[in-house]
């Protein structure tokens, strides 16, 4: 059977589908109905055996099985297509990100790949111009992720907002994964100890002295050894939101915003103001608004920046959480 209400005329507008009590339901009603029938496919082997290995969350997906292996999956569990195929050299460095970033989730999302050339009707359904693209499936709604190679720190923020809506909006709580299964992601390894005191040091000796450059460059020397230092990442992000505003003319800056309300740079080097002057929230607020009225590259650089401007604050602050769940309703 082929996907039915599939108009990609735009991003689906998940805020429209059920609440998310209802999507509870419809997700503890496929698990059992799965679990009865002793259907094939990840979320089949989720609902007999309780976990399911690694390898059923990477499916290759064809016309014939979409309905069961994508659409009803995807009540229990974010469906991520990969639309891909044997002579696209791009789609060859994007898939096995996407596999590793999939088997690192953990069950919180599955992968379908689907070969063009063998699926010409999903190709066509979906409005595809090219290859490779990602989309999603979340409660049976479709929305577009984004098309071509990108970067992998932008598919890890794509795929958590994609995780925070199906749990929030829709009660979607992914697969159990058997942690002993051939293939299950190792237990994170220690971050690599190194004498990072002296660097961290310089960094600071360098913020007191006003040298904001050498700052930034302290810091990336960090995490250029290790990447997962969070005083390092914290102390990048607020060296270079201060190397941003220090030439800014902070009335000019306040004037262009508000003159040009969906100006997306004008109300990024606002935000950045914002922040610098302990207004948080005005600085969370104003690039989600912005994010609301743009599209695009433009809508892209936005949402960077506002990515950039919560590792500023921390992940842990309460205001990164509230904007990151408007972002995502924004987004998704």
């Amino acid at each position: 059977m082929q996907p039915r209400n599939m108009s990609m005329s735009g991003v689906v507008d998940l805020a429209a589908v059920k609440a998310a009590g209802e999507a509870k339901a419809k997700a503890e009603q496929a698990r059992a109905e799965s679990a009865r029938q002793g259907g094939s496919g990840a979320g089949a082997g989720a609902a007999a055996s309780g976990a399911v290995p690694p390898s059923a969350l990477v499916i290759d997906v064809d016309e014939a099985g979409f309905e069961r292996d994508v659409l009803q999956l995807s009540n229990e569990v974010p469906v991520v297509l990969d639309f891909w195929a044997e002579w696209c050299e791009p789609c060859k460095q994007l898939s096995p990100l996407l596999e590793r970033l999939t088997v690192e989730a953990a069950g919180r999302v599955v992968l379908a790949k689907v070969d063009v050339d063998a699926n010409q009707m999903l190709m066509q359904q979906f409005g595809i111009q090219g290859i490779p693209a990602v989309f999603a499936v979340v409660a049976g709604q479709v929305l577009p992720l984004f098309q071509g190679v990108v970067p992998e720190q932008q598919i890890r923020e794509t795929l958590a907002q994609l995780v925070q809506v199906a749990e929030e909006r829709f009660g979607l709580i992914g697969l159990q994964v058997d942690p002993g299964a051939e293939g299950a992601p190792a237990a994170a390894a220690a971050p690599p100890a190194g004498p990072y005191d002296a660097l961290l040091e310089a960094a600071v000796v360098a913020l007191d002295a006003g040298d904001l450059g050498g700052a930034v460059q302290a810091y990336k020397n960090v995490l250029a050894d290790d990447p997962a230092n969070m005083e390092a990442k914290l102390g990048l992000a607020q060296a270079e939101l201060l190397s941003r505003v220090q030439h800014m003319n902070p009335q000019a800056v306040r004037e262009a915003a508000a003159a040009n309300p969906r100006d997306p740079q004008a109300q990024i080097a606002a935000a950045d103001l914002d922040l610098v002057g302990g207004h948080v929230e005005d600085a969370f607020g104003r690039l989600v608004d912005t994010v609301r009225v743009t599209a695009g590259d433009e809508r892209d650089a936005v949402r960077v920046r506002l990515l950039e401007l919560f590792e500023v604050i921390g992940a842990d602050d309460p205001r990164v959480s509230a904007a990151r769940t408007a972002l995502a309703r924004v987004l998704f």
